[in-house]
């Protein structure tokens, strides 16, 4: 008790007032909302208490106007309890106004009269309401406004928000609630620090592991060389010298305790390593444990929220919180609370219909939204759903074609997961209106990049006139992440799992090239192959029989990342990377293995724009080849064309006839692709975007490494001058498209490199 009172001694009385406040306000919320919907009796009770302590606590420090305000209310919960005052929503949102004047009023940091005397309309509207509340009227429906409700008033202590700041309303019309803000952890600005020695304690202990594993390998030696030592000692001891004898006895007898000794110390060193790994796992688990937060503190403010903007827009909807015990990082809880409002705020505004029209599609009047959260899968699943009208695909068809982003014949080949992508990309609207609370150019893609952000994902689903679900995984914490630990180029890396696909062995027989990209087939899909040293340029991944491949993005940008070994899935403590090297491209922060080794964290979302780079740019690593015995006997011919279909029929008559083709789509990707492989014989064509023909021969007969590489140009060019061109910049051969047949090309090749065959 004597520390209690010495932590309260610190605060002023006012200060004790504002947390009490604080509290009794939320269960004056949570009871009228409870009230309204289910007229629960329960809920009166407890408001009833809630204006009393509230109407006492603010005597004691002398705020006159809050104890007129509370026992208004008081004696309004009096006469609802009593069956004599019905709390219609119009009296409940009298109610409703007073307590966020309390909350406001609580929090003025001194000049309080002078607060008063500048929201004098506001606390007399207030005032009057709560005192005259059993003369208000019914409810009357409210026409749909082309407006949000006007957010609750800043706190008196604050600046104004200003553009760009965290408080300022973000584009989708959501405001900052006053006081909603979950409250300071006493250990925040020690936390990092706390995990990483905790962190570095487990490593200590799961370094034990090693040396208990060398020293039963020692006791296996040990165990071997006793039992030759015992043979010979017992041979010795039947000899017929009483003196060898004694000696070879005496040694068997000296051998029992060192066999004894190394098992009770490695019995006690295993014991050991047990004490310290579940001491450094406990100590890491309580760190973290002191970040968690129910998920009720992020989520208080919604249901009055979704309640007083169904009311502004004409419509009735109830929202239900499931889960609401549920643990969740206090970073991810605030990173999060921003895109939960969007979506809720767009499921009253887009989703919900009014009373007049659920009742005519054979619904109930009052529509329902739900917000659940839970663990699964050591992950954090959030789902809203809700019962309104759902998304018209058809909609969303037509607005991809208005828009130009896919053809029709695209458009209606996709199936309705792919349609509801197009949600999530930027000023992607089927709002028809624009209002202060959606359709202002600004769609699901901010809350697609903040979940993002926090290595998570989101999916939506919808039934036309059923209703829409949003799925977000998010990791429990950002302190700790589950991650897949690989190696590349002989160094550890690691991908939240969260953003691991799958994770397959791809045959080289499986690996197939087409436009000189690899790729192979899984469930039906064709997936690009793209080698990770090459993205983080590492070098140059050496050829396996077998390709370890992880899969990473979704939908259209989707790839598989060839990696050298796959380790397995470790729990990685966060460590950031220090700011003196700015942000590190593909590189999201760093962590330590269980065995010491650091290893650094993959940026997936980073990770995939460098792999779009990548292929835009061309000169892929090859990552699968033919057997080398084959490779040694058959000759390469790179062909390079931007017509497709010139390259298709040239590869397939060179193919036919047992070369071995790759295939380059313009001058660019052939100066690239030629570096850096083993070919007999280049064929070019001379009209190509961002490097010809012409200028690519050149590179090949001036590189140090390339001169001696046979090239021959085929080309609907066939004037004198365009032959006389190209010889001249060191073509070989100079063959025209308009007149060449399958043995003309052939017969060429022929001429320049003799048969396929070395």
């Amino acid at each position: 008790m004597s520390d209690k009172k010495d932590d309260l001694s610190q605060f002023s009385m006012l200060d004790l007032f504002r947390m009490e406040a604080d509290s009794q306000t939320q269960i004056l919320t949570d009871g009228l909302l409870a009230f309204e919907r289910r007229n629960d009796p329960a809920a009166v009770e407890s408001m009833m208490r809630a204006a009393h302590s509230i109407k006492g606590a603010a005597s004691i420090v002398g705020l006159e106007m809050i104890v007129q305000l509370a026992h208004g209310m008081e004696d309004a919960f009096i006469a609802a309890q009593a069956g004599k005052l019905k709390l219609t929503p119009n009296r409940v949102d009298a109610l409703l106004a007073a307590v966020d004047l309390i909350v406001q009023c609580s929090r003025v940091d001194g000049g309080l009269d002078a607060w008063l005397a500048a929201h004098s309309a506001q606390v007399g509207k207030t005032m009057n309401d709560v005192q005259g509340i059993a003369f208000l009227p019914e409810p009357v429906i409210l026409p749909p406004a082309s407006a949000a409700p006007a957010p609750a008033a800043p706190r008196p202590d604050e600046p104004a928000a200003q553009p760009g700041s965290e408080n300022a309303a973000d584009p989708a019309g959501e405001q900052p609630v006053a006081g909603r803000a979950l409250p300071p952890m006493k250990t925040a600005q020690n936390f990092d620090r706390l995990l990483a020695l905790a962190s570095e304690a487990r490593i200590n202990a799961h370094q034990l592991h090693p040396l208990i594993q060398g020293m039963q390998r020692y006791k296996r030696n040990q165990a071997a060389l006793f039992a030759v030592l015992e043979e010979v000692m017992e041979a010795a001891s039947r000899a017929s010298d009483p003196a060898l004898q004694e000696k070879a006895l005496l040694a068997i007898q000296k051998s029992q305790p060192l066999k004894q000794f190394m098992l009770e110390h490695i019995t006690d060193m295993e014991n050991y390593e047990r004490r310290l790994l579940t001491g450094s796992e406990n100590m890491v688990d309580e760190v973290l444990s002191l970040r968690m937060r129910p998920f009720r503190d992020g989520i208080q403010h919604f249901p009055r929220m979704v309640r007083d903007l169904a009311r502004s827009l004409g419509k009735d909807v109830v929202l239900q919180v499931e889960g609401e015990d549920t643990l969740v990082d206090r970073d991810i809880l605030l990173r999060i609370e921003s895109p939960l409002n969007h979506m809720l705020r767009n499921a009253v505004d887009h989703g919900m219909e009014t009373p007049q029209e659920r009742a005519a599609a054979g619904k109930p009047a009052t529509g329902t939204v739900v917000l659940e959260a839970r663990h699964r899968a050591g992950m954090l699943n959030i789902e809203i759903s809700d019962d309104g009208r759902g998304v018209d695909p058809e909609k969303i068809r037509r607005s991809v074609i208005e828009r130009k982003m896919a053809t029709e014949q695209m458009v209606a080949a996709m199936s309705q997961a792919e349609l509801m992508e197009f949600l999530f990309l930027p000023a992607f609207s089927l709002k028809g209106g624009i209002t202060e609370i959606s359709g202002r150019g600004v769609g699901l893609d901010i809350v697609h990049d903040t979940i993002r952000q926090q290595n998570g994902t989101v999916r939506i689903e919808s039934e036309l006139g059923k209703g829409f679900r949003t799925s977000i995984t998010l990791p429990l914490t950002q302190s700790i992440v589950r991650a897949l630990v690989v190696d590349i180029k002989g160094e550890a890396y690691a991908i939240p799992i969260v953003k691991v696909e799958r994770i397959v062995k791809v045959a080289q027989a499986a690996v197939h090239t087409l436009e000189n990209k690899q790729f192979f087939e899984h469930d039906g899909e064709h997936l690009g192959l793209v080698a990770a040293a090459q993205v983080l340029e590492l070098g140059e991944m050496a050829h396996t029989e077998e390709l370890s491949v992880v899969v990473i993005g979704a939908s259209a940008k989707r790839y598989a990342l060839v990696v050298d070994k796959i380790r397995g899935e470790e729990s990685l403590a966060v460590q950031a990377i220090d700011p003196i090297f700015g942000k590190m491209r593909d590189i999201s922060a760093a962590a330590m293995l269980d065995d010491g080794e650091p290893v650094l964290i993959l940026d997936v979302p980073d990770l995939l724009l460098s792999v779009e780079k990548l292929l835009q740019e061309g000169g892929l690593h090859q990552l699968a080849r033919a057997d080398h015995a084959g490779r040694r006997r058959m000759k390469r011919i790179l062909v390079v064309d931007d017509s497709l279909t010139v390259r298709e029929m040239e590869r397939k008559l060179l193919v036919g006839r047992g070369f071995d083709v790759d295939i380059a789509i313009d001058g660019i990707d052939g100066w690239n692709v030629v570096r850096s492989g083993d070919y007999d014989l280049v064929i070019t064509d001379v009209d190509m975007p961002r490097m010809d023909g012409i200028e690519l021969v050149n590179l090949i007969k001036k590189d140090l490494h390339l001169h001696k590489l046979p090239v021959m140009i085929v080309s609907y060019k066939d004037r004198p001058e365009d032959r006389a061109r190209g010889l001249a910049a060191g073509a070989d051969y100079y063959l025209t498209k308009g007149s060449f047949h399958d043995e003309t090309l052939l017969d060429a090749v022929s001429d320049l490199i003799g048969e396929a065959y070395r």
